[in-house]
Formats: structure tokens, sequence, C-alpha cells
């Protein structure tokens, strides 16, 4: 007796629905459809599956449309690792954080809006945020991703740039500057520019700034302009007016109420992120001090929650978003193999008035 295999045409399908029914029990919340169950459910062989799910010759139309039925019904889908081990790509891109802030989960925002309609899917991943991670995180999380989940990284606020990938990576805002890596960012001094000066134009002299990280180079550019603005104006800086926030609301809150307990406080304070400047507004709220009236206060960034302050916000507009939809522009191309015209960008900056600026009040 000779056995044949069975066929992958008509045939087997006609086969299959001739049979009893067969009941095949439901994948539990918590299980995985097989290959398996999909074969067994549409009544073919596990080989004419997987013909189908990669798309192989030699098999009928009639039967790819009535596993492909059988698949969707199912919800089965073969594992990021096994595709890539299959096709030596996963369709994925992955953005990498250090941790989830309003400044990533904005160019988190940025990255999905670019893939809509590209053919692949988004994995975030966060290093955990923990301190003693904050140095190297890049990759140790690429070790994990790259290759095996996806096919190509952003990275966002990286604190190191000469990392070795097993696919190409593009830095969003990378701590160091432009390096090796392809890169977007914002024009930081510009921006910090900016916003002092619409300081100065309403009449402030005596501004302070709460600054950001000292390893940061977006945070030393935003000093830097701060410094220039003054400077420009012919406004000497006064250093007791400078304190480190650190990016962070809790330091930045400290430095605040350090400033606006000296005997003589600025008027106004520029501040190097939008989450320093809403902690200003709460040490202003908790000394009493009006806000616009009493003390202006800009911040830089632009987050979602800084048209929602009382008062809500004037900021220095980063286009965190559009970070991300280049950053994720530039990523698809390398995966394509094609090569960048312009591998660093940066985008510009621009003043948000609102309500917490006004000219400083007569002096009494």
């Amino acid at each position: 007796m000779t056995l044949h295999p069975p066929r992958d045409d008509v045939d087997e399908v006609a086969r299959a629905r001739a049979a009893a029914p067969l009941v095949v029990p439901s994948p539990s919340l918590g299980g995985r459809v097989t290959m398996q169950q999909v074969a067994a459910e549409a009544g073919v062989s596990i080989s004419t599956v997987s013909k189908v799910l990669n798309g192989r010759y030699g098999v009928s139309a009639e039967t790819v449309d009535h596993v492909t039925r059988v698949v969707d019904r199912l919800g089965y889908e073969a594992s990021l690792v096994a595709r890539s081990l299959r096709n030596r790509r996963t369709n994925v891109v992955g953005v990498l954080v250090m941790d989830f802030e309003p400044f990533s989960t904005e160019v988190l925002k940025g990255v999905a809006d670019a893939i809509h309609g590209s053919g692949y899917e988004l994995i975030a991943y966060s290093a955990g945020g923990h301190e003693e991670a904050r140095v190297g995180w890049e990759r140790r999380s690429l070790s994990r991703l790259m290759g095996s989940l996806v096919d190509g990284a952003v990275l966002v606020t990286p604190t190191v740039t000469d990392v070795q990938a097993d696919g190409p990576v593009v830095a969003v805002d990378p701590h160091t500057g432009p390096s090796g890596l392809p890169s977007v960012a914002a024009d930081n001094l510009q921006g910090a520019r900016l916003g002092v000066e619409h300081l100065i134009g309403l009449g402030h002299t005596r501004i302070g700034m709460i600054t950001g990280r000292s390893d940061l180079a977006s945070a030393q550019q935003r000093e830097q302009g701060y410094r220039e603005a003054l400077a420009a104006a012919g406004l000497p800086v006064d250093e007791t007016l400078v304190r480190s926030g650190g990016f962070e609301p809790e330091i930045a809150g400290e430095a605040a109420r350090e400033l606006l307990s000296l005997r003589r406080p600025p008027t106004a304070v520029f501040a190097a992120n939008d989450l320093s400047a809403l902690a200003t507004l709460e040490v202003a709220r908790d000394l009493g001090i009006a806000v616009p009236d009493q003390l202006s206060v800009v911040g830089f960034d632009n987050i979602p929650e800084s048209a929602l302050a009382d008062p809500p916000l004037t900021t220095v507009q980063q286009p965190i978003r559009r970070m991300g939809e280049e950053a994720t522009a530039m990523l698809l191309a390398l995966i394509s193999g094609e090569e960048l015209d312009a591998p660093h960008r940066t985008l510009d900056t621009s003043v948000v008035e609102r309500a917490s600026t006004a000219p400083p009040a007569p002096a009494r």
C-alpha cells in the first residue's frame, strides 16, 4: 500500500468540508493559538497552513482563502522570534526609552504616526527608569531586542551613542549632541534665546533660570541661550539667579523655592523644561506669589500639560511629535537600504505665548 501526502489543492478543502465537523477547543485567554490548531480547524495539513502563511506556491486560491479565514477567526499570529528566524525580518520597529515621561511619550506618538500604513508594527520598550541604569541602558536594550524582535530602533535621549546593533538605529535628542548615529533634535540654543528674549521684551531685567541636567547637550545649549540672550540685551548674568533643576520636578521645585525666597527675587523665571516650569508655578502658588502679576514663568518643550496649567504656561515649543516622525522616516529608509542625505537633522523652535507671562509689576 502506497501512502500519498495530502494534496494542497481544492480537493483537500473539499474533503475537509465533507468530513464530520471537527470541534476544536478554543484557546484559553492566556494561551496561544498554534499552527496545529489552525490546521485541525481548517481540515488541512500543517504544511498547507505553513505554505499559506508564508505565501509559497503549490496551494490553490480556494485553499488560501479558506485557511486565511480560519487564521483570522482564531487570531493566529506567529511569534516575532519565529518570524525573524524564518524571514530575517520582523516588520517591527522599536522605540527605546529610559523611562516613559511627557517628552518620550510625545516622541512615541510621532513614531506611531509615521508607521501608520507603512506595514510595520511598533514595540515601545522602557529601560525601567532606575537610577543605576541611567548610563548604558541603550546597549542593554538593543542587545535584547535588535534582530530577534525589531528590525531597527529609535533611541530617545540616549546617554551613549557609540552603540553596536544588528540593524539601523536613529537617536532623538541624544545627550551628547550629534554623533555617529543618525539623529533628530530641536534647536535648543535658538529656543532658549527666544524664550528669554520674550521676557526681556516684556520689560523684565531680573530673570532667573532653572537649568536642566548638566550632562545633556540640550540642557547645556538652553543655558547658553539664556546667557547669550541676556548679554545681547546688555543685561549681566546674576549667578545667584541660576539654579540647577536637573529636568526633575522635585529638584526644580526646590530650586524655584530658593529663587523666590531671595531678598530680591527675580521677576521672571526661564525653566529648562516644562516640568520644571510647572513646579515653579506650584511653588509660587504655595508662597502666595501671583503669576503673572508678580512673576512671569517660561518653560521649554510645550508638552500637553503646559496648556492645562493654572495659568496656562508660556513655553518654547520644540516639535517633539514631529521629531518622532522624522526619526522614524529615517529609520524606515535605512531598513530599506537607502542612504540618508541628511543624517543629522535640527528642527526649529518657537515661543508659544500663554497666560504665565506679563510685564513686570511696577517697582514700589
